[in-house]
């Protein structure tokens, strides 16, 4: 099963759009990185630039409407993720626990959607997408 870690930082969504990282929290967070690896768990990992740096589309008007960060109304915005391959939730759940993490974050733990979890019918539609991302939904 795979599964997503979202690193959920508290006060991320009103960061600036400076990368200030403090060297000691780098070091820890590469050496739970390269566990992750040593394990065979690991299939992706990435962080992300703060939310002032980026926009939201949203259609609640049934046209796309475009909003620059930082959002106002966001309460928590994701830092990064990663993506392992375990065998249960409770694994998953394991593995966040390792996490070097700040008394300021949060790991929210999402199995990634495969192709088995769904009825034959969608099963044969989503198979007809044959771009990126697909070899999940196909196994």
């Amino acid at each position: 099963m795979r599964f997503m870690l979202l690193m959920i930082p508290a006060g991320y969504e009103t960061a600036g759009p400076e990368l200030d990282l403090p060297v000691d929290r780098v070091e820890a967070m590469m050496a739970y990185n390269q566990a992750l690896q040593d394990a065979g768990v690991l299939q992706a990992l990435e962080g992300l630039h703060p939310p002032s740096t980026g926009r939201r589309v949203s259609f609640a008007t049934g046209k796309p409407v475009v909003t620059d960060g930082p959002f106002a109304e966001a309460k928590e915005v994701l830092g990064g993720f990663w993506i392992i391959d375990v065998a249960s939730l409770d694994e998953a759940t394991a593995w966040a626990a390792r996490c070097p993490g700040s008394e300021n974050e949060t790991i929210e733990i999402r199995r990634i959607q495969a192709m088995e979890d769904f009825e034959p019918e969608v099963q044969a539609i989503a198979e007809t997408f044959d771009g990126p991302g697909s070899s999940g939904w196909t196994r």
